[in-house]
């Protein structure tokens, strides 16, 4: 965006009135946002990414007061007194409480936001393949009611594989897998638009859920959200002899109800995530099936494009390989992808506008 040049005293554009000192007032700036599950990441249009914050706050129950919001908040998660929550207002990609999730986004753009701005900013945001038009909806209000002058709405698999690099623009075939905090969107893309494209409610949430589930079942011992996530990363695995490593976790025995400690190992982990990694590989070999048959010799010649956070879990593009016969390979970055990919949206929005949603679009839908 372009600059204006003002006199502080007369407020005349400078040239026309006066010669006297000038400040600047920037017009607007553009923003892209991917408003994941587990974390929000914000795009500046000329800066790239400026915020990358978990998706919590903390609330004091009673008087509504917002406490903390962001990695504050987080820190707080099982570690709360009776009257303060820590929420995580977005679920499964989508929003589970749309006042919390309003306080978040203003706190998140008001804090990347230059407040000499004339203008307020038009924000790109991603979502999942598989939203409702309430859902698309509800996310456009949040926006607007945030600030924003315009709001676009992008599929993540598609802002994924622009983030990633590839030239969706081509008449060829591309298939992006985003794996995310909450949920796995699927997608083959040519000319611009998903060709094939799909969501499963999978993603690094599910895991953590899976872990803490297994280990309360087969040793008695109820772990922590934030444990069991730590336990996925240092020692978790998607594909059997992957890695061969072991940590200590330390939870609360079901039985004697005493803090416990314990030592698990990887293949302890796959055993446990196995339900969720089935329930993905269903979705992407059910996205090939549909797939039209050049574009599937597209993607046998591209490869498969992992994207995500969840994508970090050890050894899952050698077991999506495995189970598609299609090469699959982490794409440089993987979490940052669909935010960068929302700020490319931006700068080519003339290109992409008319596949985008906005509410006028909802609105003609409803």
């Amino acid at each position: 965006m372009g600059e204006l040049e003002f006199c502080n005293i007369c407020f005349f554009l400078r040239g026309q009135a006066c010669k006297k000192e000038v400040r600047t007032l920037r017009l607007g700036s553009d923003m892209g946002i991917d408003l994941g599950t587990a974390s929000v990441l914000v795009y500046l249009r000329s800066k790239g990414i400026v915020l990358n914050e978990p998706s919590v706050v903390a609330i004091e129950q009673e008087s509504h007061r917002v406490l903390a919001v962001g990695s504050s908040a987080q820190k707080m998660i099982g570690r709360t007194p009776g009257n303060i929550v820590a929420i995580k207002p977005l679920w499964e990609g989508v929003i589970a409480d749309f006042d919390v999730t309003e306080i978040m986004l203003r706190h998140f753009i008001s804090f990347v936001s230059d407040r000499r701005r004339l203008l307020r900013p038009r924000v790109v945001v991603c979502i999942p393949a598989a939203t409702t038009i309430v859902e698309q909806k509800a996310v456009i209000e949040a926006i607007l009611r945030s600030g924003a002058r315009e709001a676009f709405l992008i599929e993540e698999p598609r802002a994924a594989a622009l983030g990633a690099g590839l030239d969706i623009f081509q008449p060829s075939g591309y298939m992006v897998i985003d794996i995310g905090g909450g949920t796995t969107d699927i997608a083959v893309i040519s000319l611009g638009e998903p060709v094939v494209i799909e969501s499963v409610r999978v993603g690094g949430g599910k895991f953590d859920e899976a872990i803490v589930r297994h280990v309360k079942k087969e040793f008695n011992l109820l772990l922590g959200e934030r444990t069991a996530e730590e336990l996925k990363i240092e020692v978790g695995t998607a594909f059997p002899g992957s890695r061969r490593l072991e940590t200590e976790v330390r939870g609360r025995d079901m039985i004697t109800g005493l803090p416990r400690s314990l030592v698990i190992n990887s293949d302890q982990v796959l055993e446990a995530v196995q339900d969720p990694l089935d329930d993905i590989i269903r979705c992407v070999r059910h996205v090939l099936e549909q797939t039209p048959p050049e574009l599937a010799g597209d993607i046998i010649d591209h490869g498969i494009v992992l994207t995500g956070g969840g994508a970090l879990l050890d050894g899952l593009d050698k077991l999506l390989s495995k189970e598609t016969g299609v090469n699959v390979h982490l794409a440089e970055q993987p979490v940052e992808c669909v935010a960068k990919g929302t700020g490319k949206a931006l700068e080519q929005l003339d290109m992409l506008q008319d596949t985008l949603i906005t509410p006028k679009k909802l609105a003609a839908d409803l």
